[in-house]
């Protein structure tokens, strides 16, 4: 078995060797951060693609390069430039921050929720150059008063803060109707500025051939199909009628491997026990949806 690095900050890591084609798409981001960033009108660079793409990977190294040349490069345009990168998922936050450790250029609070940026924007009465997005599809497209934003779209409002705008979009990890986006609801503001994009359809998470790529897209599309053949050689698919035997499967796998871990989706009925939310099937039981007030990030969390 291959040696597998299951840290989270190995998997967007500023240090990861890429592609032919994702090192060409950082230049050409550069390339108009540059050429954009002198206009007196905001500009942005929308990457789509779904899960396993390599985008945060891609934006990770971006933003390495970015603040590099901010805090280093005195010939370059980006020279004492103002940029953050923002990422509406606590967890995700997380791990930037670490991976900002090790690298002198990078500063922790380069890494920020949007929320907390436009309001400490408002507050200083200052705008920025760059904002770099990752997970775009979690920003919020309408108010929310109980974590503090009160505009009406955060998209639009980190636009009217920010010369150059670069997200990452994936439309079906849309989960939250006061997330709610499309790509004609994302184009719909994008469109109103200078604007490039690219799609990333190249999938790095699998080891997977074509064929069982396109049985886990028309599984997730409610159309059940006979499991390839070169799954059988690869993989371990099981389906269990006893949710508890699962979970001690796993558990077992977790001891062996490392990074085994039980998913449920966003909608699975679940009931509130002190504060808790549990999901309980027979004789299985565990918690679901839980805050970490840890700094590990939760997917690292055995329990």
């Amino acid at each position: 078995m291959k040696n597998i690095d299951n840290a989270a900050t190995n998997k967007i890591s500023p240090f990861k060797k890429l592609t032919t084609e994702q090192e060409q798409l950082v230049n050409d981001i550069i390339s108009f951060t540059k050429h954009h960033l002198t206009q007196n009108h905001p500009a942005i660079y929308t990457v789509y693609g779904d899960a396993g793409t390599g985008k945060s990977v891609i934006l990770s190294q971006l933003f390495v390069r970015i603040q590099k040349e901010a805090r280093t490069q005195q010939n370059s345009v980006l020279y004492h430039t103002n940029n953050y990168f923002l990422v509406n998922h606590p967890e995700i936050l997380k791990v930037y921050k670490e991976i900002a450790g090790p690298i002198k250029e990078l500063y922790k609070k380069d890494f920020a929720r949007p929320t907390s940026l436009i309001n400490q924007l408002d507050k200083q009465h200052q705008t920025i150059d760059v904002a770099v997005i990752d997970e775009a599809h979690l920003l919020l497209s309408k108010p929310d008063h109980y974590n503090n934003f009160y505009h009406d779209n955060q998209l639009v409002e980190i636009i009217k803060r920010a010369k150059i705008v670069i997200i990452v979009f994936d439309q079906y990890q849309v989960i939250r109707m006061k997330s709610l986006w499309t790509p004609e609801r994302l184009q719909a503001i994008t469109n109103q500025y200078p604007h490039k994009d690219y799609h990333l359809t190249h999938m790095f998470r699998m080891n997977a051939s074509d064929d069982l790529v396109k049985w886990f897209n028309e599984f997730t599309n409610y159309k059940l199909t006979a499991l390839p053949a070169s799954a059988r050689d690869h993989y371990d698919f099981r389906i269990y009628s006893d949710a508890e035997e699962m979970r001690k499967a796993i558990v077992q796998r977790n001891k062996e491997v490392g990074l085994s871990r039980i998913l449920s989706t966003s909608g699975y009925p679940s009931t509130l026990d002190g504060g808790k939310h549990y999901i309980e099937e027979g004789r299985f039981k565990m918690p679901w949806d839980q805050y970490n007030y840890t700094v590990t990030p939760w997917a690292e969390l055995p329990q």
